[in-house]
């Protein structure tokens, strides 16, 4: 009994996302404004990446992430999570697996970084999801609003732009109408956005929930300022070979929960995922030697993610 909607303690979350705008009209506001932002194309300088069952959290004086992001969301919802007080903020991109510890995880990074600052609320922003003919959305909803629900921290829900709200028609077909939302990390704004530049090793965090990896992946120490990839194992993905031999649209019927409304490169960024998987099955022996995560800074002068050894 600890979800805040509108200002009031709720004993029971929403069943689904057409109730909460029904019993909490406030939200269709919110997630309105939200829509009536232009879209901002977000380069690399100052960007933290978010890839799908990642997340990051940073603190407002990072000298290092100006911006935390995560696009290409057709039926995951990307989750912000923000303490008022210090404006310490966690972004993760979830899909609908190890969601509970994601949600812990986040509250506690977040609950950490706002130590020794003014007292604050815990408020939550859910962007993403779509009225998709499979109601994989609403299921992943549910989900999220259940572990916040019951997470013992009183959690103030201040955006939903999730559900029919983030929906529209084209040629008879509903497709989401935002796909990728960046945090401005000093001021907390939440605006639409796409990032071409994804971050570093993008073919590596990808093969994680391709093989079905489930645990949600803390990238980033603000600490140090340092971007964190691993270690970690995943199986060989059986028929591998096969599934590169196989035509665009195969894989794009297959490999995608929503593939009438993929982004132009999702195939290619599937393949190339493939393609990594093929030549790396077994990642603790030939990507993670010595059981060494992947480190990567901020270069000063290109602003873009940089190799770091140790």
């Amino acid at each position: 009994m600890v979800l805040v909607l509108n200002g009031v303690l709720q004993e029971e979350c929403p069943v689904d996302t057409r109730s909460l705008y029904i019993q909490q009209p406030i939200y269709r506001d919110t997630a309105a404004q939200l829509l009536a932002i232009p879209n901002k194309v977000i380069g690399p300088v100052g960007l933290l990446y978010v890839l799908q069952r990642e997340m990051a959290a940073t603190v407002p004086h990072d000298k290092h992430v100006n911006i935390l992001g995560s696009g290409d969301a057709t039926t995951c919802i990307i989750v912000v999570v923000r303490h008022s007080g210090s404006g310490a903020v966690a972004l993760a991109h979830l899909d609908g697996s190890g969601t509970d510890e994601a949600v812990c995880n986040m509250i506690q990074r977040v609950q950490d970084l706002a130590i020794g600052y003014p007292e604050g609320r815990i408020e939550l922003q859910l962007v993403g999801g779509f009225t998709d003919v499979h109601h994989y959305s609403e299921e992943l909803f549910y989900n999220i609003m259940t572990c916040f629900h019951k997470h013992p921290v009183e959690i103030d829900l201040t955006l939903a732009c999730i559900g029919e709200l983030n929906t529209t028609l084209r040629g008879g077909i509903p497709w989401p109408i935002i796909y990728g939302v960046g945090v401005n990390v000093r001021t907390g704004e939440i605006f639409p956005a796409t990032f071409p530049d994804k971050g570093p090793d993008q073919p590596l965090r990808c093969a994680r929930f391709l093989t079905g990896v489930s645990q949600v992946l803390d990238i980033y120490d603000s600490n140090v300022g340092l971007l964190k990839i691993g270690p970690f194992n995943y199986e060989p993905l059986r028929g591998v070979d096969l599934w590169l031999s196989q035509s665009d649209e195969f894989i794009l019927q297959h490999l995608s929960t929503s593939p009438e409304v993929e982004p132009p490169n999702f195939v290619i960024q599937i393949r190339a995922t493939l393609k990594y998987i093929q030549d790396n099955q077994f990642p603790a022996i030939t990507v993670f030697r010595d059981n060494r995560p992947h480190y990567f800074r901020r270069d000063e002068q290109s602003g873009t993610w940089q190799p770091v050894r140790f």
